[in-house]
């Protein structure tokens, strides 16, 4: 609208006022409501990840023998037991083979899993939730179940039963490592508890896959499947892979529930974490030296991270590839 002025000439009318004022106090300052919202997250994250690794760091210098608040400072002494004790360096033996292990058949299966349901054209979410389900299940209670029903070593055990059927005896899966049995109820576990979550991955970036690189390698004559799996689909998965690789890795180094139900006190089969609850938590409670053998897995795991980063390129843009 406009109105004329006494020469004649218009000019605009005034603007109306919205009849909004812009909001002033504490929920009107972006800062405050930043602070609102990450504010109890880092607190959370203070308190129960920084102060404990801060004060597992402090305690590793000192003689913590059944307390907490120790006051005999012997530097570097916890560090060089736990690299002088068998039990310590061969539970990272323990790791390296069940990382061989799980790591590239959780790779292989999850993405398996991604690209069946990627093809699906009805029922993709019904099989994706069903996939993904098994995420949800505790550690132990998988653990008991694995234990208890399908491995057990009883003639009632699922595996053995079915074993019967061919003329197979019982096998005691978990009782003796020789034979190492153990290793395919440890991996079998893992793999059904963490499958679909890494698959949900694999599914998202499936999906981010621009079709027309499929349309153009039809053109120039490559065939579905294989051709186009290794040449388009893989090379299109390579950060996610890293990504998957780096998640498994650190994982495998954090495994305890698995091993400490199907295990209970046997001395062979224990990972790092596992080895270092008896340490800390068993008949000596060995505070200082626990923390030590934890302040050298958690510095192993960020050289491992850190030198498969650089060496698949995690975190490198598409320029520098």
């Amino acid at each position: 609208m406009s109105t004329l002025t006494e020469s004649g000439v218009s000019r605009p009318a005034p603007a109306k006022s919205s009849g909004t004022r812009p909001r002033r106090g504490p929920r009107g300052n972006p800062t405050v409501n930043f602070w609102l919202f990450t504010g109890p997250f880092l607190i959370g994250l203070g308190l129960f990840v920084y102060v404990p690794i801060g004060w597992s760091l402090w305690l590793s210098f000192f003689d913590a023998r059944f307390t907490v608040t120790p006051s005999e400072f012997i530097g570097f002494d916890n560090y060089s037991y736990m690299l002088s004790n068998d039990d310590f360096t061969g539970s990272l033996v323990v790791f390296t083979v069940f990382a061989a292990f799980i790591v590239p058949t959780t790779w292989a299966f999850s993405l398996g899993l991604a690209l069946m349901v990627n093809r699906l054209r009805f029922m993709r979410a019904f099989f994706r939730s069903v996939f993904f389900l098994p995420t949800a299940v505790s550690y132990v209670a998988a653990s008991l179940i694995w234990k208890m029903s399908i491995f057990s070593g009883v003639r009632f055990g699922l595996m053995n039963t079915v074993l019967g059927w061919f003329g197979i005896d019982n096998i005691a899966w978990l009782a003796s490592p020789d034979p190492p049995w153990y290793w395919l109820v440890i991996i079998t576990v893992r793999l059904w508890l963490q499958a679909g979550f890494f698959m949900i991955l694999f599914l998202a970036a499936l999906q981010n896959i621009p079709q027309e690189l499929y349309e153009a390698a039809a053109i120039d004559g490559a065939k579905p499947g294989r051709q186009t799996f290794w040449y388009i689909t893989l090379p299109q998965l390579r950060a996610t892979s890293t990504a998957v690789i780096l998640l498994l890795l650190v994982q495998a180094y954090q495994a305890f529930d698995e091993f400490f139900n199907l295990l209970a006190n046997s001395t062979w089969g224990r990972p790092p974490l596992v080895e270092l609850y008896y340490i800390a938590l068993g008949e000596n409670q060995d505070y200082g030296a626990g923390s030590a053998g934890a302040m050298i897995l958690t510095l192993l795991i960020c050289v491992v991270t850190l030198l498969q980063g650089k060496f698949l390129g995690f975190g490198r843009g598409e320029e520098s590839k």
